[in-house]
Parts: structure tokens; C-alpha cells; sequence
């Protein structure tokens, strides 16, 4: 189920972007790449996290791309206000640093995603989208250091997890939407959403971060 605070954009809806990094060149480099894409719109840049509030309050875009290293208020602070008083905004942290404790301290700022600046074109396309569909994407490479360590092998599952309701948490820890994973899986979106509230409640009502530690725990994402 999409977060409740997170609007769901309507099939082949544009996806309004707004661009934060004080580097003109890396801003550059982004637009471009998005520019090729027709569902895609930057409507806005800013060069730090203080003009990037004010931009997203004043433009309303689907998705945030920010940097964390700004000046006067960095990606971090930039992202928890923006939960808070945004939450119609999709937070996607863009940034050079795998640093565990910068990649938990995003999370814990609300933002729904985490990439790197040298990950591929493609994968950038489908961070977004993911983000703006209301789900999550954390690049590969910074994954692990949500939960501390290497991939975990397979163990016992305590939660008695269906086999459905274990391919739609490796799915939802991934970072794919409702429709993506339903599609995926053969199903209606109604009956992902189904499945994703029976999951929350099997393993606690967790968070992004903690469901993507289940799904390592047993295993799902190795």
C-alpha cells in the first residue's frame, strides 16, 4: 500500500522534478539525461537546501533529486522539513558517499530513496519513478548499510509469510510500486495492497528501512 502521505501519480502522468545539487556542471549532466525522456519534466534547480524548500513549496514537484553536501542547509535537513510539511514530495537523495551512517541518517530524514551519482542512466529512470509511484529505491551499492553487513543467507522464517506475501516483500524491499509488482506477479493492485497490509501486520508494521531487513533476514534479496 502507498504511503498515505504520498500522492499516487496517475498512469502516464509526467513526473514534475526539481533538481538540488550546488554543482552547476552535476545539474547539468542530470537534466540532460532526464530531458530524453517525455514523462519526465525538471521544473526548477536550486543550489542549496534552504532554496530548495522554498522551491518546492512554491513549484509542488513529484520528486526532489537532492544532493546531501549543500550549503547553508544540507540535503538532510533539506529532506526531513520537506517530509514534514511536503509530504506530497518524494525525496531522492543523490549523492558521490556509500557511507552507512549518511545512508541511515536519509532514511531516518523520511526520504524514500538513495543513489549515487556514477549509477547508469536507467537506473536513475527507475529510481524516480519508483519514488513517485510511492515506493522506494536505494541503489544496490548502499543497500547493505541500511542494516549492517553482507547479504544474509536464507533462515527459518519466523513471521509464517506466504509464498505470495514473500514475493511481494522482496519486491516492496527493492523499491517497486504497486502497479510494477503487480504486474510482475499477475495480480491486481488491489490485491498487492492486500497482501503489503498482511504483511505489516506479520512483522510488526515496520518501517522502509526495517522491511527491507526482513527480506535480508530470510533471505529474499541474496
Amino acid at each position: 500500500m502507498n504511503d498515505e502521505n504520498t500522492a499516487a501519480l496517475q498512469p502516464n502522468s509526467t513526473i514534475r522534478i526539481l533538481l538540488a545539487d550546488d554543482h552547476e556542471l552535476v545539474r547539468d549532466g542530470i537534466r540532460a539525461r532526464l530531458q530524453r525522456f517525455d514523462n519526465l519534466e525538471v521544473i526548477g534547480e536550486a543550489t542549496n537546501g534552504a532554496e530548495a524548500l522554498a522551491l518546492v513549496s512554491s513549484l509542488r514537484p513529484d520528486v526532489i533529486l537532492m544532493d546531501i553536501s549543500m550549503p547553508i542547509k544540507n540535503g538532510l535537513e533539506a529532506a526531513a522539513e520537506i517530509r514534514e510539511h511536503h509530504p506530497n514530495t518524494a525525496v531522492l537523495v543523490l549523492s558521490i558517499y556509500d557511507n552507512p551512517e549518511y545512508v541511515r541518517g536519509v532514511v531516518q530524514s523520511g526520504a524514500r530513496g538513495y543513489i549515487l551519482k556514477d549509477i547508469s542512466a536507467s537506473e536513475m529512470i527507475t529510481a524516480i519513478t519508483s519514488v513517485a509511484s510511492g515506493g522506494y529505491y536505494f541503489s544496490a551499492a548502499v543497500g547493505p548499510t541500511l542494516v549492517g553487513g553482507n547479504q544474509a543467507t536464507a533462515v527459518d522464517d519466523p513471521y509464517g509469510l506466504t509464498d505470495r506475501e514473500r514475493q511481494v516483500l522482496k519486491a516492496v524491499a527493492q523499491g517497486h510500486p504497486n502497479k510494477e509488482i503487480a504486474k510482475t506477479l499477475g495480480i491486481s493492485v488491489r490485491t498487492v495492497e492486500t497482501h503489503r497490509l498482511n504483511l505489516r501486520e506479520k512483522v510488526g508494521n515496520k518501517n522502509a528501512a526495517q522491511l527491507y531487513k526482513v527480506a535480508q533476514e530470510l533471505g529474499l534479496l541474496a
